[in-house]
């Protein structure tokens, strides 16, 4: 009888790592995928069967935030790097598609497409300048570069300076008018948040996002057992920015302008850190529990006229909450807590 080995974490992230047999091997058996999957076409279609436009831009938020969520878990959940300025990649993905659909004409869907590029292209540069970097000094780079892009972009006369770019609502007529393109947007998004999700529970169960695991738990160990983590934290990363930069060109083109102080605010990275660590960081559920539970949350807020003054306070005062009580989420205490559901909630 003849056996074959699998190959070591650093040759399989050499070779890619994205290692598709993982749903072979059990990856589509476990009931969390399906969980996950099944609320989102849940959430998503309740606009439809509601015939209502509050619950289709109620459920545009909460798509956007758990692609965001989702897509900032990729470096923050399963590699353990703190990213304060995820959401450069959002502002910038923003920015290039517009700027193609307003000064050359493109259609949307083409200038997502540029947009999550750039927005790629950008991380890995970054990557390879800033992921040496451990810790604090790693979270204090990600606001250094948040703001230099922004400061960049504010006097970038080609992007329209401080002023931003604003589309035209002629070009809407080519997408059937506000009222269509209000739905396509929608189900774009939608589109997207299932095509992250599915992505992040490939990677954790891939040779790829168990080198990315092995760096989280202890970066030297992991070098030691072969895992290249220059290459695994980069392509992280990469893959980390990708959605954000359409998920921009997406949520600027249906709003028709952008601004860098729109683009590029701060205060949001932090809210997904919040809403990553509120469902339970390194999981394939938790941003998608945090980021709904915190948009209902915000949304409290926002309309209370008592604390809508306060959003920014809540969030870092339940930030601290997480870290002192619950640091492994609302995923993870269930499954500490109830050991049936372990399989359930992954």
């Amino acid at each position: 009888m003849s056996s074959s080995k699998p190959a070591p974490v650093g040759k399989a992230i050499d070779r890619g790592g994205f290692d598709l047999s993982a749903f072979k091997l059990g990856g589509w058996k476990y009931p969390a995928f399906w969980l996950a999957i099944g609320l989102i076409l849940i959430g998503g279609f309740i606009p439809v069967f509601t015939g209502s436009n509050s619950w289709r831009e109620t459920m545009f938020l909460i798509l956007m935030a758990v692609s965001l969520a989702s897509s900032l878990n990729i470096i923050l959940g399963y590699t353990g790097y703190v990213s304060f300025g995820h959401i450069v990649f959002f502002g910038l993905g923003g920015y290039v598609g517009l700027y193609l659909i307003t000064a050359h004409g493109w259609s949307l869907w083409t200038a997502a497409l540029m947009g999550g590029l750039a927005a790629g292209t950008l991380a890995l540069l970054l990557g390879k300048a800033i992921l040496h970097l451990r810790g604090a000094y790693f979270a204090l780079a990600t606001i250094g570069v948040n703001e230099a892009v922004r400061t960049f972009i504010n006097n970038f006369d080609l992007f329209g300076g401080a002023v931003g770019l604003e589309i035209n609502f002629l070009v809407y007529k080519d997408y059937g008018g506000p009222a269509t393109m209000q739905w396509l947007t929608y189900w774009a998004v939608f589109g997207l948040t299932l095509f992250i999700v599915v992505l992040s529970y490939g990677i954790k169960f891939s040779r790829f996002g168990l080198g990315l695991l092995s760096i989280r738990e202890d970066e030297d160990a992991a070098m030691v057992l072969g895992v290249r983590t220059p290459s695994a934290k980069t392509w992280a990363y990469v893959l980390s920015a990708i959605v954000p930069g359409i998920l921009g060109v997406i949520f600027f083109f249906r709003n028709s302008s952008i601004a860098p102080q729109e683009a590029f605010r701060l205060h949001r990275s932090i809210e997904l850190i919040v809403m990553v660590m509120l469902g339970g960081q390194g999981t394939v559920l938790g941003p998608l529990v945090g980021a709904t539970t915190y948009e209902a949350l915000r949304s409290f807020l926002l309309t209370s006229p008592l604390f809508k003054d306060l959003q920014l306070a809540f969030a870092g005062l339940l930030l601290l909450l997480i870290v002192l009580f619950v640091p492994t989420g609302i995923v993870g205490w269930l499954r500490s807590r109830y050991r049936k559901l372990w399989r359930v909630l992954e």
